[in-house]
């Protein structure tokens, strides 16, 4: 079967399609389907296949629409991460000892997916317990990149991004601690928006077998993925609100709208590398080109500014408390062991590394003095954006790098223009986004020299998450966006 003109057009493309009974929402999952048969045996994106109750998700979606009903997501096919609950499919967070966990019942966003009208068709590939940026485990295997089958999709939202980019579904679901939704949609040239933290509930997000009541996790959340940017927020606006068990008792969401409506009213921090974590040459000249574009088209740039909070420091901080908060189900061993190299540490040693490391042993007093500092942060956040709308900044130093299955991270290496570099130093630049808590929106800005994508980051102020993602839809009107992978021209 040819690919259709649907095969890998945006939500809000299909929508007005389906309203105007150009297609049905059949002949969407069907699409999305034969493009699953046909091209998944190569990339392992869709771990989870639910095409029986998906196609009658499509004729439900059909019927609704033949009686005249409008919903966000009407017949729209996609995909969710694995790890979030859907009843009836396995949640296994890439688990072995949980492969054959099934929960009863669906995670509070997949429910308000099903109720906008969502079709889903299965769920998508993670790292074991959602740790890494490759996605890969025992269960189901490696998920491999679209644009070159070699090298990692991302992670740990890297089914997700590979879906996408194959042409699995117009949108998908994913989570982000450590950048799980923006490094796989830079390394498969897609769209995600880390949401500000607690912004969405995450019940039923949750590794089994633990029930799916309301957990407090710090720094992390779960988030839109789709090939455009307005599809972002169509997805956000869907799974957004508080959760009616907890907050959604009292509170009401109400996002303030975007700061701007066009390119020439937007101040615009542009930041291409750090010392703390250079970026190489393509990534670099990738964010150089955007920055030179958005000038030319009235986009007040800046290239540096004293307001921006101190990189070094922030993201020794971010590394502390990330592995503080992940450190907690730490086999006791595995703690030991890392409690007992951290209290070796030389004192003057304030390498990411050395912070991690720490970060797993930090006591009770001294994660509260990290919070003071992290409030700390927040204001100085609060005051950039006084004199700032967004600030534009890297997601990862290189483009997708070849799969790297070793199993201690910290022993793996990147290459940054030749030079080696510690793996998972990488947390450096998500961090920037995730420790404050903002708001971030990951958009495609074209492709490196070898072919692979490449892609930024937009940091918003809290809580205005409509701003990024509005800067992102006129960047990717002005200046283009996702790029098909050329395997799937069938």
């Amino acid at each position: 079967m040819a690919k259709s003109q649907y095969s890998f057009k945006t939500a809000v493309e299909l929508s007005k399609a389906l309203r105007n009974k150009q297609v049905s929402a059949v002949e969407l999952a069907q699409d999305a389907i034969g493009r699953i048969e046909r091209h998944d045996g190569k990339v392992n994106a869709v771990c989870v296949r639910d095409f029986e109750r998906g196609l009658a998700a499509a004729r439900a979606a059909d019927a609704a629409i033949a009686r005249g009903e409008h919903r966000p997501l009407l017949g729209i096919p996609m995909t969710v991460k694995e790890s979030f609950n859907v009843a009836g499919l396995p949640t296994t967070w890439g688990f072995l000892p949980q492969k054959d966990f099934v929960p009863t019942e669906d995670a509070l966003s997949i429910q308000r997916v099903k109720d906008a009208g969502g079709v889903i068709l299965g769920k998508t590939n993670v790292p074991v317990g959602l740790a890494d940026w490759q996605s890969y485990n025992e269960i189901y295997g490696t998920t491999n990149n679209p644009y070159d089958l070699g090298r990692t999709p991302g992670g740990s939202s890297g089914g997700s991004s590979a879906a996408l980019a194959a042409g699995y579904g117009a949108l998908s679901l994913g989570s982000d601690i450590g950048g799980s939704l923006r490094v796989p949609a830079f390394h498969c040239g897609v769209y995600a928006h880390k949401p500000t933290f607690a912004l969405l509930p995450s019940r039923g997000h949750t590794a089994p077998p633990a029930p799916p009541i309301i957990y407090e996790r710090d720094l992390a959340v779960t988030g839109p993925m789709a090939r455009g940017a307005a599809d972002l927020s169509l997805l956000l606006d869907v799974m957004a609100a508080p959760d009616p068990l907890d907050a959604g008792k009292a509170y009401r969401l109400d996002l303030p709208a975007a700061r701007h409506a066009s390119l020439k009213d937007f101040r615009i921090l542009v930041i291409d590398t750090d010392s703390v974590l250079p970026t190489d040459k393509a990534v670099r000249g990738s964010i150089d080109k955007l920055a030179s574009h958005l000038d030319k088209a009235g986009a007040k740039i800046s290239r540096s500014s004293p307001l921006l909070p101190d990189f070094a420091a922030s993201s020794r901080l971010y590394m502390r408390m990330l592995l503080s908060f992940l450190a907690a189900t730490f086999p006791p061993e595995v703690y030991a062991g890392a409690c007992a190299a951290a209290a070796a540490l030389p004192a003057g040693d304030n390498s990411l590394q050395a912070e991690r490391l720490r970060g797993i042993a930090l006591s009770h007093r001294d994660w509260v003095q990290a919070t003071v500092a992290r409030s700390r942060l927040r204001a100085q956040w609060r005051e950039l954006f006084k004199s700032f709308d967004a600030v534009i900044c890297p997601i990862m130093p290189t483009p997708a790098y070849p799969h790297d299955h070793e199993p201690d991270q910290e022993q793996r290496r990147i290459l940054i223009d030749g030079e080696p570099y510690i793996y998972t130093d990488q947390l450096a630049w998500p961090g920037i986004a995730t420790l404050p808590g903002l708001p971030s929106t990951a958009i495609p800005t074209g492709f490196a020299p070898d072919g692979l994508p490449v892609g930024v980051q937009i940091v918003g102020p809290w809580l205005e998450d409509r701003t990024p993602l509005k800067l992102a839809e006129l960047i990717e009107h002005e200046f283009g966006g996702f790029v098909p992978p050329k395997m799937f021209d069938d």
